[in-house]
This record gives structure tokens, sequence and C-alpha cells, in this order.
């Protein structure tokens, strides 16, 4: 599945073409019919027997067991998951359950399906998730289908559908909202990437930079791709730049390749786990169809989410350092041959002094922001589970991340603007740079941008802001 084509479904920029194949339909059916099949000669884990600790209780009332499983495992509490993540994890379920036999019949794959297409959205609450298996939300999407939970929006809900109990847990045995959840973030923070490429190379014009930085032959015998990739998409940016003021650059405009090819590739790491959790079916047990048997497993620990999110928040830590030190040079006259934070007025005007206070303030948001969350411990169901990916929590704190991305992004885009008004020689007649260079102007212009004197900030900030998120959300491919 590629990730941006679901951002755009779950988000309603792109129609929904969920039908499942004739070949999904058929290889759903067998599933179904494998573990049917199975129940009958052997133990079956959630069907002939109770889940976690009651593995071993054996089930007297089949006939019940797959409501009572989900009505026990719904928890319905904590907040709403919010219409795009609601939509995202239906699809991926959807997905998931096309991708072959899983034990779960065509009926309730096609009663979700249906609610895909019409846009129906189940009323989702979030508390439950710990990496090991969505069982709670998927639980209450199961139940949603039975005709026994809450729907919202103005898509029909389709009509209620039997929930048989072999294929209860099947249908909750995924991890579909983290993955969700993470295809959101990795496609967020894949399109703020390359906005803050942008936004630096701004700065770069306002400074004056040098772009031997960014010369291909400093990377042509360095194993970094990455890296050089994001060389060459500066050097296309600040292509037509004013000469150097210096001979050699700061960190902040010298170190963007090394810095920004880390994220990238963290990045690209957290889609291949994405694609790999979405596109093959993990359900515990899984039957095998061409065997007649059913094999039990831990496919559902996501521990391979768990560390490549960890990593792609923590690779942001050093972006926003670089933010933050573009920010600190743009203030200084020593660097830019400016006024002191880019002050023009009185004596003693303060101009963007501020802009490092509230920079400063979301930086640390984001460095705190970047704990692991894979060095967290989980043991439940009486000590029979005693491990947890977390990778859940990784990927919510990634979607905080990106929430709060544009708002530091817009401190350098607002300061290198305002020093690009002031020395608008140095903004080139071509380039990427320079039409959004050219945008930010005129855009922030309509917000105050051109006051110049002392006054409150806070307009062309959330101007800047949103220039950043619909810079990051054009052509929002999740793959470099």
């Amino acid at each position: 599945m590629e990730l941006s084509e679901l951002a755009d479904e779950a988000r309603g920029r792109r129609a929904v073409d969920a039908v499942l194949t004739p070949s999904a339909r058929a290889a759903i059916a067998a599933g179904a019919e494998t573990l049917e099949a199975a129940a009958a000669v052997q133990a079956v884990y959630g069907l002939t027997t109770g889940v976690g600790a009651l593995r071993d209780v054996e089930v007297d009332d089949r006939a019940s067991q797959g409501l009572r499983l989900l009505r026990s495992h719904a928890a319905a509490f904590g907040p709403e998951l919010s219409d795009e993540e609601t939509r995202a994890t239906m699809l991926v379920r959807l997905h998931q359950l096309a991708a072959g036999s899983t034990g779960v019949t065509p009926a309730l794959a096609e009663s979700l399906e249906r609610a895909v297409v019409a846009g129906a959205i189940p009323l989702l609450r979030g508390h439950g998730s710990v990496g090991t298996g969505d069982l709670t939300v998927l639980a209450q999407l199961a139940l949603a289908l039975a005709g026994e939970g809450e729907w919202r929006g103005t898509g029909r809900p389709p009509a209620s559908v039997r929930v048989r109990s072999s294929e209860a847990l099947p249908f909750i045995s995924s991890n579909a909202m983290t993955a969700a959840l993470g295809a959101l973030a990795q496609v967020d923070l894949a399109g703020l990437l390359r906005a803050s490429e942008r936004v630096a190379a701004l700065s770069f014009l306002a400074l004056r930079g040098s772009p031997e930085a960014y010369d291909a032959r400093v990377f042509a015998r360095r194993a970094d791709p990455h890296a050089a990739a994001a060389a060459d998409r500066m050097t296309a940016l600040v292509r037509g730049a004013a000469p150097p003021a210096r001979v050699q650059d700061p960190f902040a405009l010298r170190t963007v390749p090394q810095v920004h090819g880390v994220a990238a590739a963290a990045l690209e790491s957290a889609r291949e786990a994405l694609v790999a959790e979405i596109d093959a079916p993990a359900e515990n047990p899984y039957p095998l169809a061409e065997r007649g048997a059913v094999l039990h497993h831990g496919g559902f620990l996501t521990q391979r989410l768990a560390a490549a999110f960890d990593a792609v928040r923590e690779s942001w830590v050093a972006v926003a350092t670089l933010v933050q030190a573009r920010l600190a040079a743009l203030v200084d006259p020593r660097l830019t041959g400016l006024p002191a934070f880019l002050s023009d007025g009185a004596p003693g005007s303060s101009g963007l002094m501020i802009l490092e206070y509230v920079a400063g303030d979301l930086a640390a948001d984001i460095r705190l922001r970047t704990m692991p969350a894979a060095l967290g411990r989980t043991t439940i169901s009486i000590g029979l589970e005693e491990t947890a990916s977390h990778s859940t929590h990784s990927v919510r704190v990634a979607r905080e991340l990106a929430a709060r991305l544009p708002d530091l992004l817009a401190c350098e885009l607002l300061a290198a603007t305002r020093a690009l008004r002031l020395a608008p020689e140095r903004l080139p007649t071509a380039g990427g740079a320079a039409e959004l260079g050219r945008a930010a102007l005129d855009g922030l212009a309509q917000s105050g941008g051109t006051t110049l004197e002392d006054h409150v900030l806070g307009e062309e900030l959330r101007a800047a802001a949103d220039l950043v998120a619909s810079v990051a959300a054009e052509g929002t491919s999740s793959r470099w």
C-alpha cells in the first residue's frame, strides 16, 4: 500500500476505491473454513480456549464466545479517534484482510468494505494498545459492524452483520490502528522535512551562504545516499544565490545534508516497516488454508515499528537544533550585515528578538517527545505476556511532533523573510526557494508582515506556520 494514498483517502482528498477482489474473497473464505475445521480437531487459541492467561481454559459455549470476547475487549475508554484516524484504521484493516487467509469471514470483511466506501465513521475510543495488537479499538469496530456500536458523520453505516465466534479474535488480532497512525505521521513528517529544507534555503539566501557544502563531490565517495540526496535538493533550492559572504558557513547551513539525511533515512525505514505491517496478515492464530492447520505465533509484536518511529522522532532533535541555530544567525548582525534582531524603527527596538524564546519553547517541547517508547516495560495477563513494543505510543507522539513542527519552522521562516525584505537583492528570481520566498513575502504581507517597527507577531507567525503546513502537504509522496 502506498502510504500517501492511504493518507489522502483517510483525509478525504482522494476517493476510496476499496473493492475486495474475487481472489481476495476466496482467500478470506478459505481462511475462515480452515479455522473452523481446525477447531474441530485441535485446540485453537481464542476459539476453543480462552485468551491471554486463560489460554488453557476450554470454552464450553462456543456459540457466544465471539461476542463475549469482543464485548470484554472493547473497553471503549479514552479519547475518540478523529475522523481521519478512524478512516485510516478501517482502510488498513480492510487491506490486511484482503491480503489473504486470516480467519475472518467474507461477510465481515465485506461489511467493513461497505462502511469504508460509504464514509461511515464508527465512534472508537483509543485507550488500550501497547504494541501487541489494537484489541480495544478493533473490538469496538467489530461491535459497530455487528450493530452494537455508535456511528457518527454523514456516511450511512452498513447493515449489521453476525460475527461468528471463529472470527472475533482474528478480526481484532491486528495493529491496524497503530499502522494507520504511523502512516499519517510518516507522510506528514516526510512533507515537513521537505518544507524545512525550503525554509532553510531561504535562510541560506538571507545569510548569503556558500553552496560548497552541498557540492556533489563532497558526497561522491561516501556511502550515504540520503545525505547526498539532501545536498542535491539544497543545491537546487539555492541556485542563483548571491555570492557567499564568508569562506565557511556556520554549522546551521553547512550540515543540513548530514542532519536531514539521517531524518530521511529514518523516515524510509519507518515506511518500510509500515508497508510490511500493512501488506501482510499477522492474525494469531494464523490459518494455513493450503494445509488445513493453524499456527500460533508472535507476529502481533510490532517491535520493528516501535524501533523505527523511535528513530524518526530522535532524528528530529538535530533538525530542530539547526532551525534554532539558523534563527540565531538570522538575528545576528555579524552574519547578516543587517540590524540586530532585524529591527527597524527607533533605537533600541527589539525587532524579532522574541522569536528565539518562542523557538526555544517549541524545540524543548519537541525534545520531550523523543524519549524512546521501546524502553517501556509492560507485563500483563497474570504475567503470561511479559513484553510489549509500545509502538502505538511512539507513533502517537510522532503525530504530536508533526503537529508542532510547523510552528517551530514558522519562527525561522518569519525571520528569513524579514531579512529578505530588508535586503531584497538576496532573493534570486528563480528556483524553489525563490518561489517560496515570494509566496512567504506576499502571504505574510497580508498578515502585517510589511510592518518592520515593533509589533505583535502572532498573526504573522500563524500565517507562516500555515504556509509551512501547506508546503509540507504538497505532493505527499512517502518515498524518498
